[in-house]
């Protein structure tokens, strides 16, 4: 057989094709490739979004807004001083995006003006903080990328 240059091509097209291949199949059985979606339901959570906004501007009429420190004994969200600490309502949702399995969420129950999520809960590394809450028929947000 003569190696000439239609054959050089083909060869070229078969060996790029395998190569592709090769790494389409790669990528879709390794598991160290995996990857989860944010939420479940993403289409439900979009169409809220808007809720989520109207939120996030009332937060910022706040005199002083939700804020996080790092305790000994684990995360303290301490909330605005002016606000009657019996009347605030809501979740906190803790969200850790290199596992999934590591999410939860609390409710917001306060005797004072900080809540205290304990350090056996919260892995160091990267966690996204959302805190969803009411005071007096009125909804904040506070949403925050915190390394712990």
């Amino acid at each position: 057989m003569k190696f000439n240059w239609g054959t050089g091509i083909v060869l070229a097209f078969i060996g790029f094709i395998a190569f592709i291949m090769y790494f389409v199949i790669n990528m879709n059985t390794l598991k160290k490739y995996d990857t989860d979606l944010v939420v479940e339901d993403y289409y439900k959570e979009e169409l809220a979004y808007q809720n989520e906004i109207n939120k996030e501007n009332n937060a910022k009429t706040l005199e002083k807004n939700v804020s996080w420190t790092r305790t000994e004994n684990g995360l303290e969200i301490a909330f605005p001083e002016t606000m009657d600490a019996k009347e605030i309502t809501g979740n906190v949702f803790l969200y850790r995006p290199s596992n999934k399995q590591l999410d939860f969420e609390t409710t917001i129950s306060l005797s004072d003006h900080n809540l205290l999520i304990p350090d056996k809960r919260l892995l160091d590394g990267r966690w996204n903080i959302k805190v969803d809450w009411q005071y007096k028929g009125k909804s904040y947000l506070f949403k925050k990328d915190i390394v712990y």
